[in-house]
Order: C-alpha cells, then structure tokens, then sequence
C-alpha cells in the first residue's frame, strides 16, 4: 500500500531543506483550475514519458497529488507506475489537492505559479521602471529613439507582437542588445504578453549594467490591446545575428558580476563533475542557449531549455526542490545571467567553465520500458468493428475531439480509460507510445484485446464523422487548461482576467512559499 502524507506533514516538508519533488498526477486543465504553488503537473497520461528527465534521481522524496479520494486512484497508479520505473521514496497526499487549503495555503490556478510570483516580487523589490501601453505609443508616433524588444520566445513573436518589436527572448538579451544600440541614451522597451518576462527582461538589462535607460512595457500585448491598439502577427523578423567582439568584455564582467551578487557557483570541470555524481542530490544540466545553436551541438547529454523560458517556467525542466542546476553557454554570458535568476529563484545554480565545451560526462535519460503499442486495425477493420457494436475509445486532444471525431465514439484519457473496459476495445491515437500506456491500463481493468487506428486510419475507414463543439464540455476536457485560454485571441474580458490574476498572486502567498525567493535589489 502506498504512504499517505497529510497536508500539515507536506508542508512541513516544503520546509525542512531536504529535496522534494511535489507532483500533481492531474491532466493539465484540473492541475491549471487549482494546485498547491510548488506542484509541478506530471499527468498520469504521459507520466512514465516525462519522469526520467524531471525526476532524475530515483530516490528523491516524491509526494503524488490527485483530485481526492474519490477521484479512481490516479495517484495511487502513478506510484505503482513510478516503483516501477525504480522510484523508492513515494508518498501521496492524504485527501488529494482538495485537502491541501488545511495546511494553511492556497489553492492556485493558472501554470508557472512560482516563476510569475517571483516576476511580481522583482517587480516590488526593484522598483522596475515601466511605461503603458499609451505611453509606448506616443514614444513611436514621435518617432522617439527607442529600442523595443519582444523578450517572448520567437514562436511567440511570430504569432502576435507590438508592431515593430525585434525578438530578442529573454535568455539572450544580455549578450544581444549591446549590439543593437548606437548610443548610451537610448531607451530600451521589453514586452512581453503580460507581465514576467517583461519586469525580468528589463532587470536582466538592468542587473548586467546596461547603462540605457530599461523600462518594461506594463501588461504587455495584451495590455497593448486593451488599449485598442493593433498588435502585428507573422512578424518575419528572427532573433538578430550579432558577433563576439572586444567589447564583449564588458557585457562579461557584467554577467559575472551579477552571478556573484547572486551567489551563483563557478565550476570547473572537475567540481561540475563532483555535482553529477553526487547520488544525494538531483543535478540538472541545461544548454541555455537558442534551439539553431543547440541543434548545431551541444555537450552529450545536456537538455534545451532556451535561457528565458527556463526562468519564465522553471517547473517545466525542473520538478525537484530545491536541485542543482548547472548552466551552459558557449561565450560566458547568458548562463551566468540566467543562473542569476534561477539562484533568485531558490536553486542551487552554477556556471561551468567551459560550457558546452568542458570535460564532463553527463548522465544519460534511460526511459523505462514501456508497453508494447497495441495492434493497429486496418481502415475495413475499424469499420467492421465499427458496425459490430465494439466500443471507440478517442485519445486525441479534447479540442481535436471537439472540431472532428467519429460518430458513436467515446472521448476519453489515460486517467479515466478503465472506466471503459470492454472484451475488445480501438483506441483512437496519434502517439503510439502514449495509445501504449493507455491500453495497458485497459488491459489490467479486464479488456482482452486492444487495437489501435491513428486518425488518418479513422478518416480513411469511411466510417460517419461529426464536430461536437460542446462535448466533451470544458469540465470533461480535463487535458486542457481553459483559464483565460483566448486571452491571445482578441477576448478582452479574459486578459483582463488574466492580468488580475497576474497581480493578484502575492497576496494569495503565505510567508514560507515566498520565502525560498531571494530577488536582489537593483545595484
């Protein structure tokens, strides 16, 4: 039987130093409607996919969160799951996220609650200088000098951005926006969609001693539209090309300086070494840099995690607190600007000598072994199936569902499948590792065969098709995090919502989840 932890026992271990991985079990839209701050979301569905790279040590303290009791013992089959895989040390919360409000905290919605909470804490701590919406453009209608950054991830900037902006993410200002100036008086303006990475993008600037004015674009696109401005989609422009020179000296010593006051190790092979090896201690490795540079070569073993979303969503690469991180680059300025912030953050962050280049061996990701993919049906198979009555079962995203599914056929998850054991069930899915890790648990819940057809199969089997706009409903699409989800789409009440959500956050925190943070005053 599986260890049960209360939530003051939680708590109290969210406080005693030790590492801890906090794991909520839940797919993405349950996790997003309310979890515990430091929860990182590792759905049941994918979960034996997404644990060696997040979970790195088998023997670090695991705590699994569910719904509730009640909720068909998810958590219980992640731990089963995880023993499996060699993890050693797993709890599960007593009473699921609905009794984590007894330990005394809150409830959260929304995703990358501990990276957007530290952004509003900088924010105070800093005193970040900012401008409207309205301000910005009266700047660009005077045709004022001014550098307007876009410090999202280039996919982002594609897709909506302040017109004129030139991507620069986050993780690469401090070594690119030298090169972009001509002068020292200069402004430089960092937007982002909202709030973070606009207040951290221009503390990078700030803390590295660019010695421009650096103001944050309050809110940013969508403050931008609630001002009734237009905001430009399919920018072609791409992060901008600069060359190492002399003068990168400074922006060196810059970086570095800002480590130090971080409190950011300096590591040479042979202690970066010492921190891999370590069996006390979870070690992650990240190459910081863009993904053209990454895929061009890195250090065998090293995980991509662009500079600024590593800060902008820490719980996505790094589900253990509070872990080591070494940082890579290959010229000494992004990682120690980065490690900064992750060290800010409440990790244990370094630099290593060398980057990319040192002498290090890194652990290799071993996946556990994963279930055979159940037989694929052919398009007259599925179709005879069909007319004989054997249950569908769609996998694929509830919003795919949504727009084009089979006629007759049931939507559902991993966590909710044995609900629908059958003598024979087809499974509808695209990934076929995931459709593997379902059927299994269909299999243990009494189905005797299970077949699989991906959706170019279901399409070509002639079989009737239908759009479902309101099934499953937003409460049954439980993979889909619907929280201020077209905030991006011109729905203003929605990124009103969003941003008071953004603003709210620290007065929903209590003393201790604040208390990992360490933001630095502007120098």
């Amino acid at each position: 039987m599986t260890r049960k932890a209360g939530p003051a026992t939680l708590r109290q271990w969210l406080n005693d130093g030790a590492e801890l991985a906090l794991i909520d079990v839940r797919e993405p839209g349950q996790f997003g409607e309310g979890h515990a701050f430091f929860a990182i979301n590792l759905p049941y569905s994918r979960l034996e996919v997404d644990a060696p790279a997040r979970l790195p040590r088998r023997d670090v303290r695991i705590v699994l969160i569910d719904a509730d009791d009640t909720n068909g013992g998810v958590a219980e089959r992640a731990a089963s799951r995880l023993h499996e895989a060699g993890y050693t040390d797993i709890s599960v919360l007593e009473g699921g996220a609905a009794a984590w409000p007894q330990s005394g905290c809150a409830l959260f919605k929304g995703v990358n609650l501990p990276s957007k909470t530290f952004g509003e804490l900088v924010e105070q701590v800093c005193h970040t200088p900012h401008l409207s919406a309205a301000e910005l453009q009266q700047r660009l209608q005077d045709k004022a000098p001014l550098l307007l950054v876009d410090g999202r991830t280039p996919a982002e900037h594609r897709k909506m951005a302040i017109p004129g902006a030139l991507p620069v993410p986050n993780g690469e200002l401090a070594l690119r926006v030298l090169a972009l100036l001509s002068d020292k008086q200069t402004p430089v303006v960092v937007h982002c969609a909202g709030r973070t990475r606009s207040i951290i993008g221009a503390q990078t600037l700030r803390h590295v001693g660019l010695p421009n004015p650096v103001i944050a674009l309050e809110n940013g696109t969508q403050g931008w539209r609630l001002a009734g401005l237009e905001l430009e989609h399919d920018s072609p422009r791409e992060i901008p090309d600069i060359e190492l020179t002399a003068t990168h000296k400074a922006q060196r010593e810059g970086a570095h300086r800002y480590a130090q006051r971080a409190g950011v190790a300096f590591l040479d092979a042979t202690a970066a070494q010492a921190w891999l090896d370590d069996p006390t201690r979870s070690s992650y490795a990240f190459d910081i840099r863009t993904a053209d540079e990454y895929a061009a070569g890195t250090l065998p073993g090293a995980h991509h995690a662009p500079g600024g979303q590593l800060v902008q969503a820490t719980d996505q690469y790094v589900a253990v607190r509070p872990a080591r991180i070494l940082v890579l680059d290959d010229e000494g300025i992004r990682a120690p600007t980065v490690a900064a912030w992750l060290s800010q953050l409440g990790f244990e962050a370094a630099v290593v000598e060398g980057g990319i280049r040192a002498d290090l061996r890194l652990p290799t990701i071993t996946p556990p072994a994963l279930p055979v993919a159940p037989t694929r049906a052919q398009a007259s198979t599925l179709r005879e199936l069909a007319q004989a009555g054997t249950p569908i079962l769609d996998l694929r995203p509830s919003l795919n569902y949504r727009a084009d599914h089979l006629a007759g056929t049931q939507w559902t998850t991993r966590a909710r499948i044995r609900s629908h054991a059958a003598e024979t069930v087809v499974l509808i899915a695209d990934d076929e590792v995931l459709a593997a890790l379902a059927a299994r648990d269909l299999q243990e819940a009494g189905t005797k065969t299970v077949l699989l057809a991906d959706w170019q199969t279901a399409r070509d089997s002639g079989l009737p098709r239908e759009a479902t706009p309101d099934s499953p409903s937003d409460a049954e699409a439980i993979d889909y995090l619907f929280f201020v989800h077209d905030r991006h789409d011109g729905n203003l009440d929605a990124a009103r919502r969003y941003l008071a959500w953004e603003t709210g956050l620290l007065a929903q925190c209590t003393e201790d989840e604040l208390g990992v943070f360490r933001p630095l005053p502007q120098a």
